[in-house]
């Protein structure tokens, strides 16, 4: 059983019916207002970079790097693509990506798919650029400037934690309704440890991919121009 299929891309049938049609609303209000917020943090320069993000994340998704015998894991790029493009923006492009995985690749049930997008798209995303957000600016105080090494460190830690929440809400939708027999209390320490190592994975992509961008077009990444914008802001 490869974590990354029946965790993260969850398939049809782990879920019983009525908790994934809850999450199928959860997942269409969330994109809703993403769709509707993500117009604040597009612009005509940003656009593209969008499309650059969710077209890697596609494809970076689709190889599986190995964690343990039987686990293997791959990115799931919602700090990525929120540190980059935004949070709401973000939010659009994971769940871009696993609406054409689920609909043309059958990565992922489409059943579950409300799930799957709750999961990657709201709850890795803003855990990841919650966590960018706090340590960007618990870093940036004192200093003229967070060096770019430092924001890699930023964006791994963002990465790790985004990745290990977005497992929990699998936890949680599983406790709410799970399909199998297997315990809950085996399920949430699985869950937990495996992302666990996942994260780590995830969390040096994402580093080294966020690193690349600062060094060549820092002006053009969301989180440091929003945060940057906002220190020279009069109170």
């Amino acid at each position: 059983m490869t974590v990354d299929y029946v965790a993260m891309h969850m398939s049809d049938g782990i879920i019983n019916a009525p908790i994934s049609l809850l999450f199928v609303a959860v997942a269409v209000v969330a994109v809703g207002l993403c769709a509707w917020r993500a117009r604040a943090e597009l612009d005509e320069r940003t656009v593209p970079l969008a499309g650059l993000v969710a077209a890697f994340i596609f494809a970076v998704q689709m190889v599986n790097f190995p964690i343990l015998p039987g686990v293997s894991g791959h990115l799931l790029g919602g700090a990525l693509a929120a540190i980059l493009v935004g949070p709401y923006t973000g939010a659009l492009c994971i769940s871009i990506v696993l609406i054409v995985q689920a609909l043309l690749f059958a990565d992922g049930g489409v059943t579950a798919l409300g799930t799957n997008i709750t999961n990657m798209a709201v709850i890795g995303v803003a855990a990841g650029y919650g966590t960018a957000v706090l340590l960007y600016r618990l870093l940036r105080r004192g200093r003229p400037a967070v060096p770019v090494p430092v924001v890699g460190g930023i964006a791994f830690v963002s990465a790790l934690i985004g990745t290990v929440c977005a497992a929990m809400g699998f936890v949680l939708q599983y406790a709410l309704g799970g399909a199998a027999t297997t315990s809950l209390g085996t399920v949430a320490a699985y869950m937990f440890g495996t992302h666990l190592l996942i994260g780590v994975g995830e969390g040096v992509i994402t580093a080294l991919t966020v690193v690349a961008v600062v060094r060549a077009r820092p002006d053009l990444v969301y989180l440091l121009r929003t945060q940057r914008a906002r220190e020279v802001v009069p109170a």
